[in-house]
């Protein structure tokens, strides 16, 4: 038994629940208006009024519509900017595995992956998702429309949940087989311009995956093997060109994987200041 199943017996990875429950709580906030007329938070990811009072937009819209020339109302600029502080306070990618619902489906794929014993992927820069980043900004100011929202996957599951699926269904399908049948962790991984969006915003992020504990690493890989982005961890893990323990890739999700796993308790969660280096525990 590995040092990862034992920690799954003996302990329930509390991260992994937590992500969950944010997410689930998330999309229930949302639901509970049209299920339960208790209408808490209107709108959807995309733009939300939590208590007719405090106003979030997905920056990555905002960015969208800007570039497509349209006037935001003022509320949905107010929306954007604390949206972007929570993200430079949380670390941009949190929103990837803390609330975004497609993460559901793609780690669904991960986990029947895995259990059918399917080992072929193919190979695919992890950087084409910022040219999808970059093309989806581009259509934008094209077409002078929000073009790219009328099939991005997160947006569409989202507004699935609450309105009905319809068309959505294939588009979502469409990316689950992508996950198990072609490349692992290829949409979230490879894809997603979303995502990519918010790595350029966790670059300045102040929460972050610290290493208090990193000379007791035992190099069992369980961190590895369960990281939706394992090339974020050797630079801190290792120290690599005198590297502080603490990762600062842009790609970390602050997802707690590799703490739930970790039998050597070498990561947790902290702040991005004042780094030292790690003893063993």
């Amino acid at each position: 038994m590995t040092s990862a199943t034992a920690r799954r017996w003996l302990g329930a990875p509390r991260w992994l629940l937590l992500r969950r429950a944010s997410q689930f709580g998330i999309l229930a906030l949302f639901l509970a208006g049209p299920v339960f007329g208790l209408w808490w938070v209107k709108g959807n990811l995309n733009f939300s009024l939590t208590l007719n009072t405090l106003p979030l937009t997905d920056p990555y819209l905002m960015l969208q519509s800007l570039l497509a020339g349209q006037a935001p109302q003022r509320l949905a600029l107010v929306g954007a900017a604390l949206a972007l502080l929570l993200y430079l306070l949380v670390g941009g990618r949190s929103f990837c595995a803390w609330v975004c619902p497609v993460n559901l489906l793609t780690d669904a794929a991960h986990v029947l992956r895995q259990r059918l014993g399917l080992k072929h992927s193919a190979r695919m820069p992890s950087q084409t998702r910022y040219w999808m980043l970059a093309m989806t900004l581009l259509l934008a100011a094209a077409s002078g429309d929000l073009a790219w929202e009328m099939v991005n996957p997160v947006s569409m599951a989202h507004r699935g949940a609450i309105f009905g699926f319809g068309l959505a269904w294939a588009v979502l399908a469409g990316v689950f087989l992508f996950d198990l049948l072609v490349v692992q962790r290829g949409w979230c991984g490879h894809l997603c311009p979303v995502g990519a969006f918010y790595s350029l915003i966790g670059k300045l992020a102040l929460t972050r995956v610290r290493l208090p504990a990193r000379l007791a690493c035992n190099d069992c890989m369980d961190c590895y093997a369960v990281c939706p982005e394992p090339q974020v961890i050797r630079p801190a893990l290792k120290a690599v060109g005198g590297v502080a323990p603490i990762i600062l890739a842009a790609n970390c999700s602050n997802c707690g994987r590799c703490i739930d796993v970790c039998g050597k308790n070498v990561f947790a969660f902290g702040i991005r200041l004042n780094p030292r280096p790690g003893s063993p525990s």
